[in-house]
């Protein structure tokens, strides 16, 4: 770089503000594209399975060269454990809300619902698939559920407190909870064919688990 360009630059006001434009909007660019990656990967693992999708397909998805997955994430297995940390985020920012207003076990729980009924197609996926996951992934996984499980315990503590739930250990509720609507996601070919299993039978699920917890009648 020359001493005249830099007194150029230094006298133009314009160029070097567009200088220092340049570097945030690479950065914004780089942003966006991770972020299409991981939309794409969402999309991709619910169409055609976790295991079976290829980052071919996960790239021409988001309109991005094959090679950028790898220079955003280095891996698919990584670009997974990004995918779920993603579905994560948001059960995990709903449920802090209702966490820091008190809301009861039920209202917690119906949260959870919807926030899977809004990546159904990923998180049936997810759930048919995570034992023959990576361990990457897996351990992505893990870190979702204790997270949602971090949430939901105060509700379950006021409930258990004021007797309006039974007074059974915390990680068993969760366990339980989790073990009947992943059961139901299984296999929503059989208990909601060609539809949403939460949409369908996620109040009947709700209602089942808080009166097979709650003591007399649903909290």
């Amino acid at each position: 770089m020359s001493i005249q360009s830099s007194k150029t630059r230094a006298a133009n006001p314009t160029m070097q503000g567009r200088e220092f434009e340049r570097p945030k909007k690479r950065a914004k660019q780089k942003a966006e594209s991770r972020q299409r990656l991981i939309d794409a990967a969402l999309r991709v693992f619910a169409r055609n399975g976790i295991l079976a999708a290829t980052s071919a397909e996960i790239a021409e998805e988001a309109g991005l060269s094959h090679g950028s997955l790898f220079s955003h994430f280095g891996s698919q297995e990584a670009l997974l454990a990004e995918a779920i940390s993603t579905f994560g985020a948001l059960a995990t920012s709903r449920l802090h809300e209702l966490c820091e207003r008190g809301a009861g076990t039920r209202e917690v729980l119906a949260a959870h619902l919807e926030t899977i009924s809004e990546r159904e197609d990923f998180y049936s996926r997810l759930v048919v698939e995570a034992p023959m996951l990576p361990p990457v992934a897996r351990q992505s996984l893990v870190i979702v559920q204790s997270t949602i499980a971090f949430h939901l315990a105060p509700a379950l503590e006021a409930d258990r407190a004021a007797g309006l739930i039974r007074d059974l250990a915390l990680p068993l509720l969760f366990n339980t909870w989790l073990g009947l609507i992943h059961y139901y996601l299984a296999n929503r070919d059989l208990f909601a064919p060609g539809a949403s299993l939460v949409e369908r039978r996620g109040e009947e699920l709700l209602d089942h688990f808080m009166s097979m917890i709650s003591i007399g009648g649903t909290v």
